[in-house]
C-alpha cells in the first residue's frame, strides 16, 4: 500500500516549478515532478538533485492537455506513490502575438496549456482528496490573469480563465476541506532566460528587484499549511521594486 505523502507539480521547470519540488520536499513529502516527455532528461537531473539532497522525487513526461493521459497518471500516482496532499499547476504559455498574426491554433494551444491542463488536475486531484477531505490545489497566474497587455491576448485569455477556475473551485471544494489559491506572479524572475534575453532586468537581482524562485516557493509551502480558518485565496507576488 502507498504511503508517502505526494507534492504532485505539472510544469516542474528549471526556475520556480523546480523549487516548489525541492521545498516539499523538504518537508518530507514526495515530489513527483512532470513535465512534456520531451524534457524527461531535465526533469530526471531535477529529481536526482532532490534525491542527493535526502528528498524523496520522481520525474514523470506526462501532457497535461491529455484527459486520459492525466487521468490514468494521478491515479497511478495515488497507487504507486500514496495520497496526494497537495497539486501545484505551474504550466506557463506565455507567448507574444499581434492579434492579427494570432492563429486560432495558437490560441487554442495556448489556452489549453494554462487553462485545460488546470482544470484536468484540479479535477483528478479533487477527486482523490475529497475522500480524505484535505489537501491543497495551488494554480501559477501572472500579471495576464487579470491584466490584458498588447499582444498577448492568447496569453491572457489563457491565465484570465484558469483565474476563473480557481475561483469556481475554490467555492465549490474549500466547504469540503480542500484549499484551492490562485497566485498571481507579477514581475521578472530569476531565470536563465530572463539573465540572456533581458540582462539589464536581471541586474536587478542585486537589489532584490526580480522574483527568486526559492521565495515563490516558500510562498507555496506557506499557503500549503494555512490553518482553514484564515486560508488564503488569492496571493500576489511581486518585488519591492514592480509597479502595479
Amino acid at each position: 500500500m502507498a504511503e508517502d505523502r505526494v507534492a504532485l507539480v505539472i510544469g516542474a521547470g528549471e526556475a520556480t516549478g523546480g523549487a516548489i519540488a525541492r521545498r516539499f520536499a523538504a518537508e518530507g513529502l514526495t515530489a513527483v515532478a512532470t513535465r512534456r516527455p520531451r524534457n524527461l532528461e531535465q526533469l530526471e537531473a531535477l529529481a536526482e538533485s532532490i534525491r542527493a539532497g535526502g528528498g524523496r522525487a520522481r520525474a514523470f513526461g506526462v501532457d497535461a492537455r491529455d484527459e486520459d493521459e492525466m487521468t490514468a497518471f494521478i491515479a497511478r500516482v495515488e497507487a504507486e506513490i500514496g495520497p496526494i496532499e497537495v497539486a501545484v499547476y505551474n504550466v506557463g504559455g506565455n507567448v507574444r502575438f499581434p492579434i492579427l498574426e494570432t492563429t486560432s491554433r495558437v490560441y487554442s494551444k495556448v489556452w489549453e496549456m494554462c487553462c485545460f491542463g488546470g482544470f484536468l488536475m484540479g479535477r483528478e486531484a479533487a477527486r482523490h482528496m475529497l475522500p480524505r477531505g484535505r489537501g491543497s490545489i495551488l494554480f501559477t497566474g501572472a500579471t495576464a490573469s487579470v491584466r490584458g497587455g498588447a499582444g498577448y491576448a492568447a496569453f491572457a485569455g489563457g491565465k484570465a480563465a484558469l483565474r476563473a477556475l480557481a475561483q469556481s473551485m475554490a467555492r465549490e471544494l474549500g466547504p469540503k476541506g480542500i484549499h484551492v489559491a490562485h497566485v498571481v506572479i507579477d514581475g521578472a524572475i530569476d531565470t536563465k532566460w530572463i539573465a540572456e534575453n533581458f540582462p539589464e532586468r536581471h541586474k536587478l537581482k542585486d537589489r532584490d528587484g526580480i522574483l527568486r524562485p526559492d521565495d515563490i516557493a516558500e510562498a507555496y509551502w506557506n499557503l500549503h499549511r494555512q490553518p482553514r480558518s484564515a486560508w488564503t485565496h488569492e496571493l500576489d507576488l511581486r518585488p519591492w521594486i514592480e509597479p502595479f
